[in-house]
C-alpha cells in the first residue's frame, strides 16, 4: 500500500498533466497589442465600476458585465482554449464584444456625467477613454480579421 508520501513523489499521471496543459496561459499572448488591449479594456472597466459603485450604483452592472465579458475573452485567447471551439467565428464574436461595448460605454457614461457627482465624473472620463480603446480593438478586428482580403486574381 502506498503512503502519501509515496504518492506525493511520484509524477502524475500523463492524464491528468494532459488535462492542465490546455489551460497553460501563452506569455507572448500576453505581450502582444491584442493581449495588452484586453488587459487595458479590463483595467478600465474595472475602474469605471469602482466609480460607478461609488456614486450611482444604477449604472454599475453594465461595467461589471463588461469586466467579466473582457475577463473571459482574455482567459480563453491567453491559454489558447478558444481553439477548442472551432464552430464559433472568435473574431466576430470579439468584434461585436467590442461595438456592444462602445454603444453601452456611450450611453452611461453620458447618463453619468448628468448627475455631476465627482465619481460620476470620473467614470464619465474613464468611460470615453475606454470607448476609444474599445473602438481601435473593433477596428483592428475588421481590419485584420473581418475585412475582405484581396486575392492574387482580384489584383490583375
Amino acid at each position: 500500500m502506498l503512503s502519501a508520501l509515496d504518492r506525493r513523489d511520484r509524477p502524475p499521471e500523463e492524464g491528468a498533466a494532459a488535462g492542465l496543459q490546455g489551460f497553460a496561459v501563452d506569455k507572448t499572448f500576453l505581450s502582444s497589442l491584442k493581449g495588452i488591449l484586453l488587459e487595458t479594456e479590463l483595467a478600465l472597466s474595472f475602474i469605471i465600476f469602482i466609480c460607478f459603485t461609488a456614486s450611482i450604483s444604477a449604472y454599475m452592472a453594465a461595467a461589471l458585465l463588461e469586466f467579466f465579458m473582457t475577463l473571459a475573452f482574455l482567459f480563453l485567447y491567453a491559454t489558447q482554449y478558444y481553439q477548442r471551439f472551432d464552430r464559433l467565428n472568435w473574431p466576430c464574436l470579439d468584434f461585436l464584444r467590442c461595438v456592444s461595448a462602445i454603444i453601452i460605454f456611450l450611453v452611461v457614461s453620458i447618463a453619468a456625467v448628468t448627475s455631476r457627482d465627482g465619481a460620476a465624473i470620473a467614470a464619465f472620463v474613464f468611460g470615453i477613454i475606454l470607448v476609444s480603446v474599445f473602438a481601435y480593438d473593433a477596428f483592428k478586428i475588421y481590419q485584420t480579421e473581418m475585412a475582405p482580403r484581396a486575392t492574387q486574381g482580384d489584383q490583375q
